[in-house]
């Protein structure tokens, strides 16, 4: 059913303004850039169409959550490649990448405290650690070893028990941003300005770390132990993760064939409850502890995939600009806004140029990513077989044909600009392309490099690639890998707009005369290359 709101009227009206007062015919469309027009009838098909809460309830409700390698990912794929068929874009299909290895779920949970006082836990298992094989009591212990010389302590003590593995502490996560979610004036300013120096960083700890990590879960593991609880989240908020031991060689897209036997059961409390628990051992008190984990490894398909599809260009269809968001999500809840917010805006915009009828002389290429989660695997597959491989930096002949890349993974809140990834000289292209669009709120073009996106892997080749700002609300403090993302925090007249801006911005850079400027092209970074690098 079409979606007919205030908030969309009133965007209509006024991007209908800019352009005269009506909606412009194509054959009528202004010749020069930006092409008011044709934002005028993309905003009125956007009110008059609009399929993407429909879409978004099926990724979210019907299909989520969308873990990689999953058999609810593909299920979400299908029907996702269906849609775009549907919508006339017939080009959409799966490109596989990988591998990766097995997907993962959880058939069942139960979690809960039974003695001293009997009462359920607000918990979740993290992904790809194995199950209980059916309903265990046991005790639960404090045992929380931060140094090689807490093995001696703990050894012998633990098999057969589930053990808590931190110490009782106050959350340490960052307050919920309470009133308005939006930026203000002064924050999006703030973001113009170049970023402050970063803290340095040693490589060296962070392996340190993870080898510690690694010998760690080896322990626990040789012991016995039925299960692992950690805290994470509050007020309601549980952030769940990923349960793996991964090395330096997994984050570069290298062993992900974890097996029940490699790690033991690890369970994600909220703090609440579990500082509770710890508490009540701590007072001398015994705990038992009820859990039944049926987790279930999928390993017949060891690659994944992902979504490409494309809107073809006119006079300019060897050149592209791309779309992109990630379809992969995390496990606790049903992906909402980490990123299903992110694809129904770009499938949306993908729509809207559809239904419109407007015409584009670059090709207009939609790519929904997947492996996201766990190191932006596939954009970055993607990019290694299409334009650069990283660890050579020998450039492809899309290389020169990629106008630009538009990543959107910010949450579900409203675009207020873009992040430059340092690539200024393209600065005075886009601010001409968003000068329309004020009434919207997106003004804020910043230099800074935005972290943690499948447009990182566009960047580290000379692409240029950028990410979208948008509206913090709580995405980062309490729904971004949370039980908490759901399609509850959607705001249909938000996303709508968004796509609104998005598919204008698509259709700006594709109609051009020029290309998008872009940063010179870094040296070779061998430490990038994934195993799909040649030679690896």
């Amino acid at each position: 059913m079409p979606i007919r709101t205030a908030v969309l009227s009133a965007v209509v009206l006024t991007l209908t303004a800019v352009s005269g007062g009506r909606v412009v015919p194509q054959a009528q469309a202004q010749a020069v850039h930006p092409d008011t027009g044709a934002l005028a009838r993309i905003a009125a098909e956007a009110r008059a169409g609009s399929r993407l809460m429909e879409t978004a309830g099926y990724l979210t409700d019907i299909y989520g959550p969308r873990l990689t390698g999953s058999p609810h990912l593909r299920a979400a794929g299908t029907f996702v490649v269906e849609q775009l068929k549907k919508w006339g874009i017939t080009s959409a299909r799966f490109e596989r990448w990988g591998p990766f290895g097995p997907g993962w779920t959880t058939d069942r949970f139960v979690a809960l405290v039974a003695s001293p006082s009997p009462y359920p836990l607000l918990a979740f298992p993290k992904a790809w650690t194995p199950g209980t094989g059916g309903s265990v009591v046991a005790n639960a212990v404090l045992a929380v070893i931060e140094n090689e010389r807490d093995f001696d302590t703990y050894r012998g003590t633990l098999k057969g028990a589930i053990v808590l593995t931190a110490p009782v502490r106050p959350n340490a996560l960052p307050a919920p941003r309470r009133g308005d979610p939006r930026y203000s004036a002064e924050e999006l300013r703030a973001l113009t300005e170049p970023a402050p120096a970063p803290a340095a960083s040693s490589g060296e700890a962070v392996r340190a770390g993870l080898e510690f990590a690694r010998k760690r879960m080896e322990f626990y593991v040789n012991e016995g132990v039925i299960a692992l609880l950690e805290p994470g989240g509050y007020d309601g908020a549980v952030f769940v993760g990923d349960g793996r031991m991964r090395d330096d060689a997994a984050f570069a897209g290298q062993g992900f064939y974890p097996w029940p036997d490699a790690v033991a059961s690890q369970v994600v409390v909220s703090s609440e409850q579990y500082n509770r628990i710890a508490r009540t051992l701590q007072s001398g008190t015994p705990v038992t502890v009820e859990l039944d984990i049926a987790s279930d490894y999928h390993p017949a398909e060891p690659d994944s995939f992902n979504i490409v599809a494309e809107l073809p260009g006119t006079d300019l269809s060897g050149e592209v600009v791309m779309l992109g968001a990630h379809f992969d999500s995390a496990h606790a809840a049903t992906g909402a806004a980490d990123d299903a917010a992110g694809c129904v805006v770009m499938l949306e915009a993908m729509r809207i140029l559809r239904a419109s009828g407007l015409k584009t002389r670059r090709t207009i290429r939609l790519a929904l990513w997947t492996g996201a989660e766990q190191g932006h695997l596939g954009a970055r597959f993607y990019v290694t077989q299409n334009f650069a491989d990283p660890a050579s930096m020998e450039l492809r002949p899309d290389h020169a044909r990629l106008s630009a890349y538009f990543n959107l993974d910010r949450g579900a809140g409203a675009i207020r600009g873009l992040y430059l990834q340092g690539n200024t000289a393209a600065a005075p292209m886009l601010e001409r392309w968003l000068a329309p669009l004020k009434p919207l709120g997106a003004t804020a073009l910043s230099p800074r490099f935005s972290m943690d996106g499948d447009h990182q892997a566009f960047d580290a080749v000379g692409l240029p690639a950028f990410d979208f700002i948008q509206d913090p609300g709580e995405y980062e403090a309490r729904i971004r890998h949370s039980n908490l993302d759901t399609f509850d925090r959607l705001n249909g007249d938000v996303l709508i707009q968004n796509a609104v801006l998005v598919a204008f911005l698509a259709y700006e850079a594709a109609n051009q005369n020029g290309m998008v400027p872009r940063k010179p092209v870094p040296p070779p970074d061998k430490a990038a290359a994934g195993p799909w690098s040649p030679g690896r």
